[in-house]
């Protein structure tokens, strides 16, 4: 029986805060709003969010991927700089999403901590409606979930979830690729989302940088540089896709250069790709953290981007055509090498 004379408990006691909550529900309404599209139904604050698909589809077909940020969080927290890693969030999904031609429709987060600070929260989802903005993609909800003593004071973890649109029909599946068509490789913003444990132990353990340090050829802090967002793709490779030039393509994540562009190939396709090494050079920051961790030149083509955010094939009498439209999109294209007939399950042959 409840001691009348002992002042009772509360949830706010026990580590929960909902008055934190609802403030941050409030400060971040003209976030959300400002990545609204045309089809959303629904405002912040229902339980479920509702969106219409777009019009102009025959026959359309839904796309959803998720995602995280992993390990380069620990760097947002070390800055406390917290304002990219929404952009990170948003782009890990989108970028898988648009490599079967999908065009990325809503996004929803989870923002997990073990104490709501309403700040940092607010910098974090900021970033995600820059990404959903960049992306057309409509933040269409969320959750932040305040679990207390499950993280560290001052530490949260990110999930995003995006939801796309495609014809049927014209989804790409690696069907269209053939021996003959030309690799072309997106240029890379830095590390994205990938390979931060090895990051962090190079740069901040084994070498003992401080996140204040300047290394050559980078015009940032060392802290801020490993912070550099993700690049987003969305608006160059959908030009590509919708022009009929993009046979397949692929998000350069974990497993880098080695594992992923084999994903864009065919089912059991009597193909594999080449790629020459010598067609573009290694970034700065990559360079430096092989050196500074003696990593083997395979080891940084399968744990990292190694400066190719996306690989794309292309036809090989379209390859100009491809190249300058990228290239009008903003992009910095490599030609990085072609298809070629292989025993299926060959993956990449790295030449040069």
């Amino acid at each position: 029986m409840a001691d009348p004379n002992k002042p009772g408990l509360t949830y706010r006691d026990a580590g929960v805060d909902i008055d934190a909550g609802n403030l941050l529900v409030d400060r971040i309404k003209k976030i959300v709003k400002r990545t609204h599209r045309p089809e959303v139904l629904s405002s912040i604050g229902g339980f479920a969010g509702l969106c219409g698909l777009p019009g102009g589809y025959r026959n359309p077909v839904l796309a959803a991927c998720t995602d995280g940020v992993g390990t380069k969080l620990k760097l947002a927290f070390l800055t406390g700089k917290h304002d990219t890693v929404g952009i990170d969030l948003v782009a890990m999904s989108v970028n898988d999403l648009i490599v079967c031609g999908a065009q990325p429709l809503l996004f929803l987060d989870y923002f997990a901590c073990g104490r709501l600070q309403v700040g940092v929260a607010e910098q974090v989802i900021a970033g995600i409606g820059a990404g959903c903005e960049t992306s057309h993609c409509a933040l269409l909800g969320g959750e932040t979930a305040e679990l207390p003593g499950f993280y560290a004071d001052g530490e949260y973890d990110l999930a995003g979830f995006c939801v796309g649109v495609v014809e049927k029909d014209a989804a790409l599946d690696g069907s269209q690729v053939r021996a003959g068509d030309v690799l072309l490789g997106l240029a890379s913003s830095g590390f994205h989302s990938n390979g931060y444990s090895l990051v962090r132990k190079v740069f901040l353990e084994s070498a003992g940088l401080a996140l204040d340090a300047r290394l050559p050829g980078i015009d940032l802090p060392l802290g801020e540089a490993l912070l550099t967002p993700t690049r987003i793709y969305v608006d160059s490779v959908l030009a590509l896709y919708n022009a009929g030039m993009m046979h397949a393509a692929s998000h350069i994540t974990g497993g880098g250069l080695v594992e992923n562009p084999p994903r864009m190939l065919g089912k059991d396709a009597a193909l594999g790709l080449r790629i020459d090494r010598k067609s573009w050079t290694l970034p700065p920051i990559f360079a430096h953290l092989q050196r500074l961790g003696n990593v083997d030149p395979m080891e940084m083509l399968r744990t990292f981007n190694a400066g190719i955010g996306m690989v794309i094939a292309v036809p090989a009498e379209r390859a100009d055509e491809a190249r300058s439209l990228l290239r009008e999109k903003g992009e910095t294209v490599y030609t990085l090498g072609e298809v070629i007939e292989a025993k299926p399950g060959s993956g990449v042959e790295f030449v040069g």
